[in-house]
């Protein structure tokens, strides 16, 4: 290995040193360790290991083919030490701030959000609801309106016309009077047959259900 490669190689292992030192701040103040548990702490410190490891030697790699030096390591550590001793303060200021940037910028999105998209959607939709409730309100009223008419009439006709009727009815000869009560009493009975069965089967439905 020359001289100059040598010298990148130092160069190189101080500023990973540096590297990983800030990477670990940033770890340590994303992981929270007293918040998490001791298992899931354990699998993202191994996580976290080895992506360094993986990261130091591609560099390593790219610079000497990978070559491992004793001053490699002297190198790692006096970029760790430099950065304890001058950057830490700073970068842990940095951090702080921009996480803070970030957190105000996700809270003016959300609420931009809320007000432009969700809670317009929201008032759209109670409009819509509203609309509908008060159409079908103004449908029961017309219906009822109408029934109330129906019936108004069908009372005025039906007072004559069951004069009428008995009248008839009077005149009938008895032989198709027996009849046409037979026939009345078959569908009464029928009748009562269709409600049975009707209720029975509301209850077989809701033992089903339970």
């Amino acid at each position: 290995m020359t001289l100059s490669a040598q010298f990148l190689t130092m160069l190189a292992m101080i500023g990973m040193g540096t590297s990983f030192g800030a990477s670990l701040d940033t770890y340590n103040r994303f992981l929270k360790r007293r918040k998490r548990s001791a298992w899931i702490v354990f699998i993202n410190d191994i996580l976290f290991w080895i992506a360094q490891g993986l990261f130091i030697f591609y560099v390593l790699f790219s610079i000497n083919q990978g070559e491992l030096r004793f001053y490699i390591f002297i190198a790692l550590f006096c970029g760790f030490a430099a950065y304890q001793a001058l950057f830490k303060r700073a970068y842990l200021k940095c951090l702080e701030m921009i996480i803070s940037l970030f957190i105000a910028i996700y809270r003016i999105l959300t609420r931009l959000l809320y007000a432009l998209i969700i809670k317009p959607l929201r008032l759209l939709v109670l409009a819509l609801v509203s609309v509908f409730i008060l159409t079908g309100r103004f449908f029961l009223a017309v219906l009822k309106f109408f029934q109330s008419v129906v019936l108004w009439g069908f009372r005025i006709i039906w007072k004559p016309l069951q004069g009428f009727l008995r009248i008839i009815w009077n005149l009938l000869p008895k032989g198709i009077k027996i009849i046409v009560e037979k026939l009345y009493n078959k569908l009464a009975g029928i009748r009562e047959k269709l409600k049975n069965l009707v209720k029975q089967t509301i209850i077989k439905i809701k033992k089903y259900k339970k």
